[in-house]
C-alpha cells in the first residue's frame, strides 16, 4: 500500500506529552493520525465538536487556573450528585 507523508510543527512539549500518552495506550503517533483521519473521513468533518467558550465558562476557567474558589469533593459525593 502506498502511503504519504505528512509534516507537522507542533511544540516539542505536546509531542512528548501527546507520545507518552499514546505509548501507553499501545499505539503509536503516525496509527493516532492515522486514526483522527479515518473518524473525519467517516464523520465528513472534525469528530468532536469545536466552539467558542461563553463568558461564565471562559470566567470558570481562568479561576481555576488562579486556584480561585475550588472546592474539594469526594467521589462519594460526586456520585451522590449525580443520583
Amino acid at each position: 500500500m502506498k502511503t504519504a507523508i505528512i509534516n507537522a510543527r507542533v511544540k516539542p512539549d505536546l509531542k512528548n506529552d501527546v507520545e507518552k500518552i499514546l505509548s501507553h495506550l499501545g499505539i503509536t503517533t503516525t496509527q493516532a493520525i492515522t486514526m483522527y483521519f479515518e473518524q473525519i473521513k467517516m464523520t465528513k468533518g472534525i469528530p468532536f465538536q469545536l466552539k467558542i467558550p461563553n463568558d461564565e465558562t471562559l470566567q470558570a476557567m481562568s479561576d481555576a487556573r488562579a486556584n480561585k474558589d475550588l472546592e474539594e469533593v469526594t467521589l462519594e459525593q460526586l456520585k451522590q450528585d449525580v443520583s
